[in-house]
C-alpha cells in the first residue's frame, strides 16, 4: 500500500504540474516528506523526475509554438551555473528541512492562484533583471531540489512579460535545464538512489504525457490544483514543525 500510495500521488502531480509546464518537483518533494522519504534521496529524485516530466512538457509546449528564446535565454544563462553550484552545497538536514518547508508553502500559495496574463502586450524583459532573477532562482533551485518554474510563471506573468501558455512553455524548459544542471552538480546522489524509484519515474512520465497534453488545450485545473496546494502547504507546515 505504501509503494502504491506513492505511485498514485506522483501521477496525480505529474498530471497537475505539467498541465501548467511545470515538473512538479515541489509536489514530489511533498509526497515524499508526507511518506517520510530519507531526506538524503528527496532532492535527486525530485530532480530525475522533474527531468522526465520537463522533458515532455518542453516538447509538447514547444511543438505547440507556445516558446519564445527571447525569454527563455537571460534566464537560463544564469540558473543553470547557480543551479549546479546549489546542489553543490552541503546544508545540514534541519536547515534543508526548513528551507524545503517555506518553498512548498510558496509552491502552495501559487498552485491556489490562478494567474493569468495581464491585458496589454506583452514586453520582453530586461536582460540584466533577467540574469539576477535566473540566478536567485537558479541557486534556490539546486539548494532544494527543485526546477524554479514555480517561481519563475508567476514573475514572468506579473511582470507582463509573456502570456500564459508561453509562459508555461518557457518554464518547462527552464524547469529541465536547472534540473540537469542540479543532477549535474553532485551525480553520486544518483547511484544512491532505490531502484524502486524507476517506478515512480514511470508513474511521473505517464503523468507528464497526460498533463501537458492536457495543458497545450483547454483545460482548467484550478480546482485540482488547489487541492493539491492543501496538500504542499501541509507537508510544509509539518517540515517547519518535526
Amino acid at each position: 500500500m505504501f509503494e502504491l500510495g506513492i505511485l498514485a500521488a506522483i501521477l496525480v502531480v505529474a498530471i497537475l504540474y505539467s498541465s501548467v509546464g511545470h515538473g512538479g518537483a515541489s509536489g514530489y518533494l511533498a509526497i515524499m516528506a508526507l511518506f517520510a522519504v530519507d531526506p538524503a534521496l528527496t532532492k535527486p529524485t525530485a530532480f530525475m523526475l522533474n527531468v522526465f516530466v520537463a522533458s515532455i512538457g518542453t516538447w509538447q509546449f514547444y511543438k505547440a509554438r507556445y516558446f519564445s528564446w527571447r525569454i527563455f535565454l537571460p534566464f537560463a544563462a544564469t540558473s543553470i551555473p547557480f543551479s549546479f553550484i546549489g546542489n553543490m552545497i552541503s546544508i545540514p538536514i534541519p536547515v534543508y528541512k526548513v528551507l524545503l518547508g517555506i518553498v512548498l508553502i510558496l509552491a502552495a500559495v501559487r498552485l491556489a492562484w490562478k494567474l493569468t496574463a495581464p491585458d496589454g502586450k506583452a514586453a520582453f524583459p530586461p536582460i540584466w533583471i533577467a540574469l539576477i532573477i535566473g540566478a536567485v532562482i537558479g541557486l534556490l533551485s539546486g539548494l532544494v531540489g527543485v526546477g524554479g518554474g514555480i517561481f519563475l510563471t508567476p514573475v514572468l506573468l506579473l511582470m507582463r512579460w509573456s502570456e500564459t501558455k508561453v509562459a508555461a512553455g518557457v518554464s518547462a524548459m527552464f524547469i529541465l535545464v536547472n534540473s540537469i544542471a542540479g543532477l549535474a552538480g553532485n551525480p553520486r546522489q544518483v547511484l544512491v538512489l532505490p531502484s524502486h524509484v524507476w517506478f515512480w519515474v514511470l508513474a511521473a512520465i505517464l503523468g507528464g504525457l497526460i498533463g501537458s497534453t492536457l495543458g497545450t488545450k483547454k483545460f482548467d485545473s484550478l480546482t485540482l490544483r488547489r487541492v493539491l496546494s492543501g496538500v504542499l502547504f501541509f507537508a510544509g507546515i509539518k517540515l517547519l514543525l518535526i
